[in-house]
């Protein structure tokens, strides 16, 4: 046992001189006390921890920095687009509106007797039988049931049903209990036009009562015949199928609508006219 003591003592006196020496040589190299190159020996890797957990916050801070102002970015760009979104439906609008006033001009132009009272459309409603559009001008404008409502390209949109002091409710042409004398414009074939009623013609209209002998053509155009309600040539639809009815002695037409009742944002009302 005394000898394994001294063994080990004498291990540990080895140990200690092969650390002195090596401190003295690094001192000398480093110009340090040994001491000191201790206490540098221990710090050097607590201040490469310090060094890198501090650039790490740095980064973090960058970061949320970075983050808050692409935020900022962010939000004021959403608004830039918000606004040009906002500007393009106005000019889309103003568009719309100047396509309407040519049109409207050269209609009033080829039909200087007409008096028309200006609307928009404010709601619509339809089913398998009905069809209504409701504007925003009634009798305070001048408007009264009765009275015909057309697009500025002369289109038929229908007939004014029911009014109030500031709305005014139109039965379209869609709408199968309103029936309006007809012509085809190109051959002078005269019936009748009313809403479609059946699945199969739901969304147009049907020309009724024309002669078994009409030669009947596609894209041929419908107008009205010319009535106390309806002034002559307004534009109803176009053809696009014909048939015999259940008779067998008359033909009947189908027209696609001139009118896109789904797209309509302005209505004129037909206030008067020259009936001759």
């Amino acid at each position: 046992m005394k000898y394994f003591f001294s063994n080990k003592v004498r291990i540990a006196l080895i140990v200690a001189a092969i650390l002195a020496a090596a401190l003295a040589i690094a001192s000398s190299l480093t110009s340090l006390t040994p001491g000191e190159f201790i206490v540098q020996g221990i710090l050097t890797p607590m201040r490469a921890t310090v060094s890198s957990a501090a650039s790490q916050i740095a980064q973090f801070y960058d970061y949320i920095y970075r983050y808050e102002e692409l935020a900022a970015e962010n939000e004021e760009l959403k608004a830039q687009i918000a606004e040009m979104e906002d500007d393009v439906r106005d000019l889309s609008d103003l568009e719309r509106e100047n396509e309407r006033l040519r049109a409207l001009l050269e209609l009033v132009e080829d039909n200087d007797d007409y008096t028309l009272v200006d609307c928009y459309v404010i709601t619509r409603s339809s089913n398998d039988w009905t069809s209504t559009v409701t504007v925003n001008k009634g009798t305070s404008s001048g408007i009264e049931a009765g009275m015909c409502a057309i697009t500025a390209n002369g289109e038929v949109v229908g007939l004014v049903t029911e009014t109030g002091s500031n709305y005014s409710i139109i039965k379209t042409v869609l709408d199968s209990s309103l029936e309006i004398s007809a012509t085809i414009a190109s051959s002078g074939y005269s019936g009748s036009v009313q809403g479609g009623y059946t699945t199969e013609t739901a969304g147009k209209l049907r020309m009724d009562y024309l002669p078994s002998s009409a030669v009947i053509r596609n894209n041929d155009q419908v107008v009205t015949s010319g009535t106390t309600v309806y002034p002559r040539n307004l534009i109803l639809g176009y053809i696009i199928d014909a048939g015999f009815d259940d008779t067998g002695v008359a033909k009947y037409a189908i027209l696609e609508p001139a009118v896109d009742l789904e797209s309509l944002e302005q209505v004129f009302i037909l206030t008067g006219f020259d009936e001759d």
